[in-house]
């Protein structure tokens, strides 16, 4: 894995229900260089093309990113073929994703270095979401 340097790094996500496995994510990849951007993905892509529908809009889950340190930029992801056009238009030299993709964006290899890093284990936003029903269902109930 890369030394950090003046590299730009490139990240990828819903950043839904924003969570500590999102901050660990964000720390990590920003620790690789010394500019962030977070590609995110907006509310019609996740929900045309990740069959998602998000709890906060764009324009909310955009703000809170641009509030965290570790992020220098956030830009929209609008489809899954942007990414070699946004390695390109940024200097990208470090694009990172969490493990779960590995082997899936291998073909930016010729253009930069792809990280795969692992995920906060018992922790993400689909299961945050079923903690939220199942807390508001037993609440319901009460």
């Amino acid at each position: 894995m890369s030394e950090k340097t003046d590299k730009a790094v490139i990240t990828y996500g819903t950043y839904d229900l924003l969570h500590i496995g999102h901050i660990k994510m964000l720390r990590r990849c920003r620790a690789l260089g010394s500019r962030l951007i977070v590609a995110l993905s907006t509310d019609e892509f996740n929900l045309k093309m990740k069959n998602k529908v998000c709890i906060q809009p764009y324009t909310e889950r955009k703000g809170i990113l641009e509030a965290i340190r570790y992020v220098d930029l956030v830009i929209p992801e609008e489809n899954w073929e942007q990414k070699i056009g946004d390695v390109k238009q940024y200097g990208v030299e470090i694009f990172v994703i969490g493990d779960d993709w590995a082997g899936h964006f291998d073909f930016l290899k010729e253009l930069c270095e792809v990280v795969y890093l692992p995920r906060t284990e018992g922790i993400s936003t689909t299961i945050r979401k079923k903690e939220i029903i199942q807390n508001f269902t037993k609440e319901s109930l009460s």
